[in-house]
Formats: structure tokens, C-alpha cells, sequence
């Protein structure tokens, strides 16, 4: 990034009282002690706006000395420079030290003498108010200046110019020395980083701020605390930056030595002797607590050396910041730290770090453009990596960068793997660093929930392990574990390390042509602890049961398409895991060796039959045998009384539940889900009073659920969707745990599909009212929180009325029935966010909306009229109501996704108020029928982009959000897929880019008519643009068939019904400011040399360049322009298009 400071030093004098003698004496000495000093006659470059250039030095010196001379005063320009400067040192702490050349300092502070006169005269120059304000900041600034300390040339060094240069060189000198930090040579992504982090770091609290930076090891953490420590330390009355405190406090009195660092820094001492550390925290408390100070600890990796440095809040004075770098979390969360995670490059900026090591340039040269990219991919956001692997290619030829490339594959780069290390090391106990190593050979990328319930088998902890891995930023938990791969590479070069040459006497196997090597060749050892053997679903190994006779402390055990030939007694008796997809026998053998197996996990086999006798596994939990074709009954339960999880999901052939389930005390999930040919559940499962889960999802042949359901205490979801289930036993309202409900596809066998299909045909006919009354109550279920009853022919009658009743439910959805009308009773649903009505072809109004729905969908509802209350909706998805007219509530609505695409029936007077009135402050979208984009839209082109330039004097309309208008067309005859369109709005000044550019996309219905896309986006922009012309361009990529046909943007505050005035009868739209003046509108354009058209200024100030498709554009002199007022009286159909 580019350095805050550009100058050490500013030096504001009166050049016609020191320029030739003292000052110059004083900027040559500062430049020979390699001080970038800055005084206005060298800087100022020619035709400069000397006033903006003086300023902007003022803004980028660290240090500001002031020589206060005797006509220092007399000048409008020193006492600017002044102000500016005394407003620098209370904004950004700059520091001051004045000099007092020839005059008193009293003087000075009070304005007496020259100083004095000096003010009379201004006073009578500048009469006017204004002038009155500047004469008392001036008079304020001279006040502060002249109260700091400085030097009285009259009592320093007898008066001898050239010692008193010396001494205030050397206490420049001395200040820049010991507080600027090296940052990085090439800190590629720094700014966007420390901008992150000064939100946590900057606040207007005046409390003890703990700050903590934490990532793994390389990912930038030093780098930041240090451009942080340079940003900051010039505010602070102490400041203290103490480097690698992990690696030091390991040396003999390492922590002892620390604390007497941090004292001499803050207070500026060449030594300090505390003795132990037990007084150094005493000193440290009482002698900084009332002390505003900047310390950054870095590298830390122990409570002992926090509570040791900066132990609490209160030994620090108001205001200061502890910033600390760790790659501990727990470390951080300990002390309530405001946390900063650290995140690596994204490709383009790894590619530019890459490229300034190994080519000392911004981009890498063509030849070697793929080898960066693929270094690049390999270090995956790691700084240190891409600039470890960056010096080391420099100036090497391609075959050796081809050779580096591969080798990296399998053996990992040290200077990368020592530092990654560092993390490894720290681990507590081998138990947690067998469990690192686990996760990084075998299981990363997985669920995080299978990951646990494999490696708690194998005695881990995995529960714990895994939050201790995370909070050393070993690995990211959340739904799946996920390591940075350099990171994992680091775990797998550990297990390398074990045997370089000789695979199986490694502890873990995860290398194809490793466990082919061992498994082959017989070379396992009783050292292997894992093996996952991951094959394409084509390939197919045969091996020796031989293989594994060494192998005797194998856990862990995954083979994919392997098939084992003998004694299969042979296989370890300590396997705790065993995942074999496609086993080829028709039932386990009865030598296989499984008392201690907890997880077992068979998909795709060709089992019929699980084992032959019912065997005792005692200690197996999961029991999955998913998509075996061939599988025709269950085990005997009575044999696997730990049993927690059954999955037989799509176990086409099976056709019974052996009835020992209802004994399994502790099983928690059942799942049977596309088992075709199963027709019933055995009643015992109703004994079952800890399962959570059931899923019958897709058991097309079972009719009913056991009437006992009820008796299930603990089941929370039950999944019965596409099943012949008919009627829900009563019982199920005691279901108390219940959350999740879904029977869709559940229908009887009646009539109502069949007049449903003449209906859509005939419309008048009356549709008969079913009998099917899948649940008849739902009374009790006081925990449910989804209920789907999509497409179970539900009629008119069919839902309980009391549906209002359930007092937790979230999401409901009645999608695909065919009622004409809801319960009133489900406005009284008081959670419910999320309802779901689409293709009810027979719905006609709905019923006031729940007070707190977020997301409403009635898309294909094609006899839907009216929906009554919308207010606070988030998510209106309305599309193909082809008769909706009326949508109450508007006024009150909090959408900012509205879709109403082929919803033919809406008024214009609706589309123009949706247009007008539903964009806040937000990012806000909305879809209609339409062909023309309103005349308010100030800015509009036929064609996909368009492009305004706004003058800095317009620069305030940034501020407020920027709506963009898109008419399109999707041509149904197009058979194409995906249909989208990306819409991008970026800004730039003339020289770069802005971090203000918005994205957004969306898919597209097919449609027989043009639609409109209005997009809102509130672009951040910050003050330092303010001064330069900014360029809005706004393009858009389509495919599919889906073709933009105009673009329009608007600028500024949007307009509303405040804004407008409306009648009914005779409606009036807008008033004489809702439209674009003819001055705004009249754009005269010309062609400029690349072809674009370019617009002179409008009446704002604002030019408007585009790329047109055939057609001149909105704005060109030919076209017929809106008129400043508009009345519709006998509004029609397309009444919109005139709009």
C-alpha cells in the first residue's frame, strides 16, 4: 500500500525572516541525517495551486516544526499553515514542535508585539464574518502551538545556531528511529486489510481496547500489526512494538526481559532492572495506568505471557489499544479481544506478490504465466508461501520451474512447512495431534458431524480436539472441516516424514499409489493406523487378504472398489471404522473379525443379507448400508444394542424391518427413504422413545404411519414425503418435540387431479370437494416449525382451520394443491416467515398475512386476484398471476425483492407506485411487465451499457443509492438454459478504479412480452475521490435467448409519493420536478474517436456516454421526450408504456 506519510518532516516558517539563515541551516541538516524534511520553495512544483499543494504536505508529514519568527504573523499563509497544522495534531496526532526564533513564547501565546500588530492589520483586512472566523481559529492555533514543547533559540546553547540544529535534528532523528516500523517490501493487499482492522481499532470509546489478530502462520499477521503500530503509534503517549514474544519468552528470564523492553520503550530509557516478573507486572500497572499507550505483542502463544505483558485493562490509562498477533483463538477469547481473522490473498492479488519475488514486477512474463498460476493456486492465499516460492524461482528457467512444481506436489517446501509448523508444536497432548493428523491425511473437506462420530470411535475426543485445532487455526469448523491445504500438506509431510522411502511403515495411508505400493507388494506394518483408498467408481483392486496380516493396528479403514480374496480373519481386529463401497460379497464373511467396530458403512454392495448368523456387535453405532440393490431384510437388532443411526436409504429390495427395532434404546435415526418395496413399519417402532428422526421418504408403498406414532416422545422430524399415506394417525399431536413435518405427494385416490385438469380447460366448472383429510388436527404440535404439504390434492376444507394454532411454525408450505382460499387463521401464525402457495391453479385471494412473514410465493397462481396485507414482507414472489390486480398494504411494505414478472393485470398506477415508492436505502430489486423505463430515470440508452459522467460538483449524489432501469426480452422460442443476466455497476476517476463496484444477477423466466429489471445499489464511496470526475458505467451480460434492450440509471435521492401528487378518478402523476427538465433531457451528441456517443453536460453537469443497439437512444434530438406533467383518465391495459 501506499505510505500514509510522504514527508518526515514540514517546516512552516516566514521565509523573509529565516529562509537564507536559520531554516536552511535547519532543512539541510534534517536531509543529511536522511530526513525527508518538506519546505515550500523546493516542493511546490510550477502552476501548482500552492494553498492545496501546502495542505496536502501539511496532511502527509509525520512531524510539523513551526519556526515562530518575528513577521511570522504578518503572513496569511504561515497562519493557514498553522491552523491546518493544529488541526492535524488533534485529528491525527501528529506531532508538533515549535522553535522560537528571535521572539518570546509568551508572546506568541498571547499575541503580543509584532504578533499583536500583526492581528490589527488582519483585523482590518478582513471585515466579513468569515473573516472574523479565520482570525479566530488563527488566533486559537498560535494559542496551542506556542503552549507545546519546543525550543527558545534565546535560552538553548547560548544562542549557537549551529548546536541548537543539532539537537533538534537528533530528537527528530531519535523519534522517527525508534517508532517507524519496516513494513513489508512488497505489501500487496495490505490497505484493503488495515482498513478492516482500524474499524476494531478505532472507536470514539475512550476505554482500554484489547485488539487480536489471529490466523495461521504466514497468512500476514506481524505485517499487519506493524502498518497498524506505524498508522497509530504517533497519537499515543508511549508506545511499545515487542516482536516474536512466543520465541523469546523461551529464553532464560525471556518474559522478565520483555517487560523491561516494553517499560524502556514507552518511557523512552536506554535500561531498566525489575529483578522478577512478579514486580515487573507492579511497574508496569502502577506506572502506565494513567498513560494512554500503543503496544502490540506479537506472536503470542500462551495465556502466562498475556497475563505477564498486559494482564488487564486497568493497568493501562483511557484510550489505550493492546493489539496482540496469536494463532491461539482460545487466547484471544480468554481476554474478550475485539478479533480480526486474518485471511489470505485472493488470486489476483497472490498473483501480483507472487510476481514482485519472482519477477520483480507487478505481472509475471507470458511463458511463465500458467506455472505462476498454478504456484499460485498451490499457495492458496498464503503470503509467506508466494513470497518463499517467488525468491526461490526467480531468474530459474521453465523446465525448473516444471520440476518445482511437481515436486511440491508430494513433498511440501521447508522454510513454508517450519513456520506452519510452529501450530502443530503448540498441540497439548498426542491425542490432539493424532487427531490433527487424522483430519489432514484423511478427512478434510468432510462434514464436520461424520468427521466427530468417526474419530470419537477411535478414542480422540473429537468434540473437544476439533475447537482446540480450530482456535489454533489449524482448521475451520462449521458444517465441514476445512484446512488451508498448505496447512494439510504440513500434516501429511509430518506422516512423510515417519518412513521418507517406505510407506507402510508410515502411520497413515491416503496416497494412491502408496496404498497400491503397500497393498500389493505386503509391506504394511503394524505402524499403519489408516488407510482411505478413494478409487473412480470404474476401477476395481483385487488384493491378497495377506496384505493386511501385518497390518494389525489399523482404525481407521476405507477401501472403494476393492475386492479381498481369503481369510478375511486376516484384516485388523482393532478396525474401529470401516467404510467399503461396492463390496462385491453377497454377505460379510464370517471370519471378518467386527466386536469393535462402531461405524460401519457398506453403500453400493451387493449384500442381500448382512451376515449370515445374527452376530453380537456391541459396540456399533452406525449402521450404514445405503443404495444395496440387493439387500431384502434387516439384521436381528437384538444383536446391536448400541445401535444410534440405521440408513438403508434406496435399498431398493427391501421389504422388511425386522420388529426386534422397538428394543433399541438408544436409536436416534432412522432412515428408510426410496426403500420402493417396503410397505410397512413394524409397530415396535413406536417403542423407540428416542428416535429423533424418520424418514420414509420416497417408500411409495407404504399406506400408514403405526397409530402409536405418538408414543415417540423424542421424534423431531418425520419425512413421509411420496408415500400412500392417506390420513395421519391422531396420535401424532402429542408429538411435543416435533419441528419438521412433510408429507408432500401424500394424495388418496379421488377425483379432484382429474377435475382439476377439465377445470383448466373449462373454468367455469365447479371443482368437487375431495374427502381427503390427510391431518385432521394439529393441535399439540407446539414445536413444529415446517410443515410441507405440497401436492397432496388439498381442497377447500381440507386444511385445519386451527392451523393458526401452531405457535413456532417458520416455514409452510401448501404449494400444488387446489383450494380456493386460505384459513383466516393463518394470519394468526405469529413466527411464520416463510409461506409457500405456487401452482394452487385454483387460488383465488388470500387472507391477511401473518405480522412477521418474510418471503411470500404464489408464482403460477393463475386465478389468484387479490393478496390483502403485505406489509413487512422481505420477498414478494409473484410471478405468472396473469389476473392479479390488487396487492394491499403496499404503503407499508419492507420488500426489497419484489417478482411480478407475467402478472399481465397489474395498473400502470400500481407499477409506477412500485417503481417510486419500494426502494429504501437498501439493495432493492423488483420485476414487471413493461417496455419503457420512466422518464425520472435521468440517464437512458437503447442497448445493454451505459455510462455517466459525474462532475465533482454532483459528487454528493454518490451518497445516496443509484437505481438502474433494464428493459428486457426472453424469447420462449429460444430453447435455452440458464437464462441470466449479470448486471455490474462500476465507478472510476480518470487513474483507477473504485472499491465501490456493485454485482448482481439474476435468472430469467422465458416470456412472450418485454419486461422491466429495476436494481437499486448504494455504492460506498469515500471523501478522498471528492475533487475528481467520477464515471458510473453500468453493464450487463446475458445469455439464454435474453437480450437488454435499454439501460436507464438514476442519480441521487430517489423520488417517491412526497414527491408526487396523486388523484383517483382522474389520476395525476408527478409534479413539475418529477421528470428531467427539456435542458436536462436536450443531450446533444457527437462521435468520439472510438466510436462511443458523448454527451455534453446537462443542466446538472452530468455527461452521459453509451454504447446503442439500433436506435439513437433516449436524449437524442429526434426523440419524443416525456412531458413535465402527465394525466391518465382512462387509464388502459398498456397505459404503462406511455409512461
Amino acid at each position: 500500500m501506499a505510505n500514509k506519510w510522504r514527508y518526515d518532516v514540514f517546516l512552516s516558517f516566514r521565509g523573509e525572516d529565516t529562509r537564507k539563515q536559520f531554516t536552511d541551516h535547519l532543512y539541510h541538516g534534517l536531509r543529511d541525517a536522511g530526513v525527508n524534511a518538506f519546505r515550500d520553495d523546493n516542493e511546490l512544483p510550477r502552476g501548482e495551486d500552492i494553498s492545496s499543494a501546502l495542505i496536502q504536505a501539511i496532511r502527509s508529514s509525520r512531524i510539523s516544526v513551526i519556526v515562530f519568527s518575528e513577521n511570522y504573523a504578518n503572513s496569511r499563509w504561515c497562519l493557514e499553515e498553522l491552523a491546518e497544522i493544529i488541526d492535524c495534531r488533534k485529528n491525527s496526532g501528529q506531532m508538533v514542535l515549535p522553535i522560537f526564533y528571535g521572539v518570546d513564547p509568551s508572546d506568541v501565546r498571547n499575541q503580543r508585539g509584532s504578533y499583536a500588530k500583526a492581528f490589527v492589520r488582519h483585523e482590518k483586512r478582513f471585515l466579513s464574518e468569515e473573516g472574523a472566523v479565520a482570525l479566530a481559529r488563527w488566533r486559537e492555533a498560535l494559542t496551542q502551538a506556542a503552549s507545546l514543547s519546543g525550543w527558545d533559540l534565546n535560552n538553548v546553547a547560548d544562542g549557537h545556531e549551529a548546536k541548537i540544529v543539532k539537537k533538534i535534528v537528533r530528537r527528530i532523528w531519535n523519534e522517527l528511529k525508534h517508532n517507524h516500523l519496516h513494513v513489508a517490501e512488497h505489501p500487496v493487499g495490505l490497505a484493503s486489510r488495515f482498513e478492516v482492522l482500524n474499524e476494531r481499532i478505532s472507536s470514539s470509546s475512550y476505554d482500554v481496547r484489547f485488539v487480536g489478530i489471529c490466523g495461521i502462520g504466514g497468512i500476514g499477521k506481524t505485517t499487519l500489526a506493524k502498518e497498524a503500530y506505524n498508522q497509530f503509534y504517533h497519537t499515543f503517549e508511549g508506545k511499545s512494538f515487542l516482536a516474536n514474544v512466543r520465541e523469546k519468552s523461551g529464553h532464560p528470564d525471556g518474559l522478565l526481559q520483555l517487560q523491561e523492553q516494553l517499560l524502556c520503550d514507552i518511557f523512552k530509557l536506554k535500561k531498566i532492572k525489575l529483578g522478577n516478573t512478579h514486580r515487573g507486572m507492579n511497574v508496569i500497572k502502577q506506572r502506565l495506568c494513567s498513560r494512554r499507550v500503543l503496544i502490540v505483542l506479537d506472536d503470542l502463544n500462551h495465556l502466562d505471557q498475556l497475563r505477564t505483558l498486559a494482564g488487564d485493562p486497568e493497568w493501562f490509562g483511557p484510550g489505550s489499544i493492546i493489539i496482540m498477533t496469536t494463532r491461539h483463538l482460545d487466547l484471544l477469547k480468554e481476554v474478550g479481544a475485539d478479533l480480526y481473522m486474518a485471511r489470505g490473498l485472493d488470486e489476483e492479488e497472490s498473483l501480483q506478490l507472487f510476481s514482485w519475488h519472482a519477477f520483480r514486477n507487478y505481472h509475471p512474463k507470458e511463458e511463465y504465466l500458467n506455472l505462476s498460476e498454478a504456484i499460485v493456486n498451490y499457495s492458496d492465499g498464503l503470503p509467506l508461501a508466494l513470497k518463499v516460492l517467488g525468491s526461490f524461482l526467480r531468474d530459474k528457467s521453465l523446465v525448473k520451474w516444471e520440476h518445482t512444481l511437481d515436486k511440491l506436489k508430494r513433498i511440501p517446501d521447508n522454510d513454508i512447512q517450519a513456520q506452519l509448523r510452529i501450530s502443530y508444536d503448540s498441540l497439548r497432548d498426542d491425542t490432539e495431534k493424532a487427531l490433527f493428523l487424522d483430519i489432514a491425511c484423511f478427512f478434510d473437506g468432510w462434514y464436520t458431524k461424520d468427521v466427530v462420530k468417526i474419530l470419537n470411535a477411535c478414542g480422540l475426543f473429537a468434540d473437544i480436539g476439533i475447537t482446540v485445532l480450530s482456535e489454533r487455526c489449524l482448521l475451520k469448523a462449521d458444517v465441514t472441516l476445512t484446512m488451508h491445504d498448505l496447512v494439510r500438506d504440513m500434516g501429511r509431510e509430518i506422516v512423510r516424514e515417519e518412513s521418507s522411502h517406505s510407506p507402510g511403515k508410515r502411520s497413515r495411508l491416503w496416497f494412491y499409489e502408496d496404498i497400491l505400493s503397500t497393498l500389493r507388494d505386503q509391506k504394511g506394518t503394524e505402524e499403519v493406523k489408516g488407510i482411505v483408498y478413494d478409487s473412480p467408481a470404474s476401477d476395481e483392486l483385487t488384493v491378497s487378504a495377506e496384505a493386511f496380516v501385518r497390518m494389525s493396528g489399523v482404525r481407521l479403514l476405507k477401501l472403494n472398489g476393492v475386492n479381498v480374496c481369503g481369510n478375511y480373519g486376516l484384516i485388523s481386529k482393532e478396525l474401529r471404522w470401516l467404510h467399503w463401497d461396492r463390496f462385491s460379497l453377497n454377505c460379510m464373511p464370517n471370519d471378518f473379525y467386527m466386536l469393535n467396530l462402531v461405524i460401519l458403512e457398506m453403500p453400493h454392495s451387493n449384500l442381500r443379507e448382512v451376515w449370515k448368523d445374527d452376530r453380537l456387535l456391541g459396540n456399533l453405532k452406525v449402521l450404514n448400508l445405503s443404495h444395496s440393490y440387493f439387500l431384502t431384510r434387516t439384521p436381528n437388532f437384538m444383536k446391536l444394542p448400541k445401535l444410534e443411526e440405521l440408513i438403508l436409504n434406496d435399498c431398493t429390495e427391501l421389504v422388511e424391518i425386522h420388529q426386534s427395532i422397538g428394543n433399541l434404546e438408544g436409536l436416534l435415526l432412522v432412515d428408510l427413504s426410496k426403500c420402493k418395496k417396503l410397505k410397512r413399519l413394524p409397530g415396535s417402532i413406536c417403542r423407540v422413545g428416542s428416535l429423533r428422526i424418520l424418514n420414509i421418504s420416497g417408500c411409495s408403498k407404504v399406506g400408514k404411519l403405526p397409530a402409536d406414532i405418538g408414543e415417540m416422545a423424542s421424534l423431531e422430524k418425520l419425512l413421509a414425503d411420496r408415500t400412500a399415506i392417506t390420513q395421519v394417525p391422531s396420535s401424532i399431536t402429542r408429538l411435543q418435540n416435533l419441528t419438521e413435518l412433510s408429507l408432500c405427494g401424500c394424495k388418496a385416490a379421488n377425483l379432484t387431479s382429474i377435475y382439476s385438469l377439465i377445470w383448466l380447460l373449462v373454468p367455469t366448472m365447479t371443482v368437487p370437494r375431495s374427502n381427503n383429510m390427510l391431518i385432521s388436527s394439529l393441535d399439540g404440535l407446539t414445536s413444529l416449525q415446517s410443515l410441507s404439504l405440497r401436492d397432496c390434492n388439498l381442497s377447500d376444507g381440507t386444511i385445519p382451520v386451527k392451523i393458526g394454532s401452531l405457535p413456532s411454525l417458520l416455514n409452510l408450505d401448501l404449494s400444488n394443491n387446489n383450494f380456493s382460499h386460505l384459513p383466516d387463521s393463518i394470519s394468526h401464525l405469529p413466527k411464520l416467515r416463510k409461506l409457500l402457495l405456487e401452482d394452487c391453479v385454483m387460488l383465488k385471494t388470500l387472507p391477511k398475512m401473518p405480522p412477521r412473514l418474510y418471503t411470500l410465493s404464489t408464482a403460477n397462481c393463475r386465478r389468484l386476484e387479490r393478496i390483502i396485507s403485505v406489509s413487512n414482507i422481505h420477498t414478494l414472489e409473484l410471478e405468472d398471476c396473469p389476473r392479479l390486480t390488487e396487492i394491499s398494504g403496499l404503503d407499508k411494505l419492507a420488500v426489497v425483492d419484489i417478482r411480478l414478472q407475467g402478472c399481465k393485470s397489474l395498473s400502470a398506477k400500481l407499477r409506477s407506485f412500485l417503481l417510486q415508492n419500494q426502494f429504501g436505502n437498501q439493495r432493492s430489486q423488483i420485476w414487471f411487465p413493461g417496455s419503457e423505463i420512466p422518464g425520472w430515470f435521468s440517464y437512458q440508452r437503447a442497448g445493454p451499457s451505459l455510462t455517466v459522467r459525474l462532475p465533482q460538483t454532483q459528487f454528493s449524489k454518490l451518497k445516496d443509492p443509484v437505481t438502474v432501469c433494464l428493459v428486457y426480452e426472453a424469447n420462449r422460442e429460444i430453447n435455452a438454459y440458464p437464462r441470466f443476466i449479470t448486471l455490474y455497476i462500476n465507478a472510476r476517476t480518470k487513474n483507477s478504479h473504485l472499491s465501490c463496484t456493485g454485482c448482481t444477477y439474476a435468472y430469467i423466466s422465458a416470456t412472450s412480452e418485454d419486461h422491466i429489471w429495476a436494481y437499486q445499489e448504494t455504492l460506498v464511496v469515500g471523501d478522498e475521490v471528492s475533487g475528481e470526475d467520477i464515471e458510473i458505467e453500468v453493464v450487463t451480460e446475458s445469455a439464454g435467448g435474453v437480450r437488454v434492450k435499454r439501460v436507464g440509471i438514476h442519480l441521487g435521492k430517489h423520488i417517491g409519493l412526497d414527491n408526487a401528487s396523486w388523484t383517483l378518478g382522474n389520476m395525476e402523476v408527478g409534479t413539475s420536478n418529477q421528470f428531467p427538465s427539456e435542458e436536462m433531457i436536450q443531450l446533444e451528441t457527437d462521435i468520439t474517436e472510438n466510436g462511443s456517443h458523448q454527451a455534453e453536460p446537462n443542466s446538472d453537469g452530468d455527461i452521459c456516454y453509451a454504447e446503442e443497439e439500433n436506435g439513437s437512444g433516449y436524449g437524442s434530438s429526434q426523440e419524443k421526450r416525456p412531458p413535465k406533467r402527465m394525466r391518465f383518465e382512462n387509464i388502459e391495459e398498456d397505459g404503462w408504456d406511455e409512461l
